[in-house]
């Protein structure tokens, strides 16, 4: 096993998707929850208390809200605290959950107060499930990865943001093992350790989706 795919002796393939599991249910829950008129500060403390309530005392990365316009901004950016959620708004969710001491990574976007969705959602979906079997079906590497789901993007008329870019997963913390980016790698990502980050822009319209989850 290459270095940067190691594992610690805690780690525990039943209990890393047990915690993938219970983000994604959280994350729903979550969702659920927000209302019209809320900002980032609501919707974080909201968070936390939904985690809290299924053990969760610690994220391995900061919460990311992103609502309306800051869904363009990379994971580092700051958000603008003024936004708050308006009907039929596009928001986006990332979480980063340390559950049983494994890490959880999740994201995903959806338009508030209606179940309908919209062209720019379902093509950050079916960019991560085309890029995802795509790797399984042809062994591509990270960077590889990345041109091809740049590809799919461009053709839908969109651009895929560079700067979300992937990353290890695993016990916590991977970062014993691993700092680099799944973009950058030219080795195939071993299953169930990778995390695929799609972050799609409409730069006409200034709006983007993200969807993240494991390749697995």
């Amino acid at each position: 096993m290459l270095a940067y795919e190691q594992t610690g002796e805690k780690f525990n393939l039943t209990t890393y998707f047990k915690a993938r599991e219970l983000c994604i249910q959280t994350t729903d829950k979550i969702i659920s929850q927000i209302e019209v008129g809320m900002n980032e500060t609501d919707i974080k403390e909201m968070v936390e208390e939904n985690f809290r309530q299924v053990g969760v005392k610690k994220f391995w990365h900061p919460t990311k809200i992103r609502i309306g316009q800051d869904t363009v901004k990379t994971f580092r950016e700051l958000s603008n605290p003024d936004l708050r959620v308006k009907k039929n708004e596009i928001c986006f969710v990332d979480f980063g959950p340390i559950i049983d001491e494994h890490e959880a990574d999740y994201g995903r976007t959806f338009l508030f107060g209606t179940k309908n969705t919209n062209h720019l959602i379902q093509s950050s979906e079916d960019i991560f499930q085309l890029t995802a079997a795509k790797w399984k079906s042809e062994g591509l590497n990270g960077i590889a990865l990345y041109q091809y789901a740049s590809n799919l993007a461009y053709a839908r008329n969109l651009r895929l943001n560079p700067l979300m870019s992937g990353h290890r997963l695993g016990d916590f913390p991977h970062k014993l093992f691993s700092s680099e980016k799944l973009f950058e790698i030219d080795t195939v990502p071993t299953k169930d350790l990778w995390v695929l980050e799609i972050h799609v822009i409409d730069e006409k319209n200034n709006v983007g989706a993200f969807f993240e989850d494991i390749l697995s």
